[in-house]
């Protein structure tokens, strides 16, 4: 993935330790699901209790031995950004409405959002009160180290899913998912509507994908079959034999390893949100 091809956003908030946050201005936007509701919606909500790395670990005597590894994650994920900025502001544009970008905020060892607390275990999550998405990126590291989850373009897709929960929420195309929540009705369960919620972000995901590969021809070989192995691996019942247990529709709340990857290429094929309508779907 040539990512050094995309524009670099200036919405990425660094808070991670012995970084220098930047502080961000603009308007703030209201959202029209509740931040209880979709604070646990992140792509990996439920995923793993991973080990955490050795607390005696040897550090490198330099700062210089770790600080280009770092600056490149973040110039990684401000491209990401940057493209996910381009792509939707011109999607938005074509229907008459005004893409607002949210705000990455880049954490490590827990951080305080607009839907709670969140620990370093957490995993990436967008929180609709102030319109933020949060990723640690040690969290991301144990991933591929447990789930094989590996390359730019797998980490890109999980960036580019929880700014789908951003674009389903300001298209209100998640309506159904918000109402019931409102009104304390079930959304869990294999078919449910969080499980509609999270397959359109991952359609919306390759919606994305689809147009900034035209915009930018940034995509190499083994790319797209990195993201689809992202999304299999994050399927509930992949997740839940992981975990050594029985695998439970009832309990699904991301929708399963084959529904996952048929709903990130639908987007990708078509590069159509209108064909993100999960809610509408008879057969996920």
């Amino acid at each position: 993935m040539l990512w050094n091809k995309a524009r670099r956003s200036d919405n990425v908030n660094d808070t991670r330790e012995g970084k220098d946050a930047r502080t961000l201005t603009g308007k703030t936007l209201g959202a029209g699901l509740a931040a209880v509701a979709l604070a646990g919606t992140g792509l990996f909500a439920t995923l793993m209790n991973a080990p955490s790395a050795p607390t005696g670990s040897h550090e490198p005597p330099a700062a210089l031995a770790t600080k280009p590894i770092e600056d490149r994650q973040l110039q990684f994920v401000q491209s990401v950004l940057g493209e996910t900025e381009d792509t939707w502001t011109q999607l938005f544009e074509q229907s008459g409405r005004h893409y607002p970008p949210p705000t990455l905020t880049l954490f490590d060892n827990g951080v305080s959002t607009g839907c709670g607390f969140a620990s370093s275990t957490r995993g990436p999550f967008y929180c609709p009160s102030n319109q933020q998405v949060y990723i640690d990126l040690t969290y991301l590291a144990k991933l591929e180290q447990r789930f094989s989850v590996v390359g730019d373009f797998a980490r890109a897709y999980i960036i580019a899913h929880e700014i789908g929960h951003h674009v389903q929420l300001e298209l209100g195309i998640s309506e159904p998912l918000e109402q019931a929540l409102q009104e304390s009705k079930p959304v869990i369960g294999d078919g449910g509507l969080e499980v509609r919620g999270e397959l359109q972000a991952d359609c919306l995901a390759g919606v994305w994908a689809h147009h900034a590969q035209q915009r930018l021809a940034w995509l190499e070989p083994g790319d797209i079959e990195a993201a689809l192995h992202a999304a299999k691996m994050f399927g509930d019942d992949n997740l839940q034999r992981a975990q050594n247990t029985p695998v439970r529709p009832e309990t699904f709340a991301h929708g399963t390893s084959e529904q996952r990857v048929s709903w990130f290429k639908t987007g990708f094929d078509t590069g159509l949100t209108e064909a993100c309508d999960t809610f509408a779907a008879t057969d996920l």
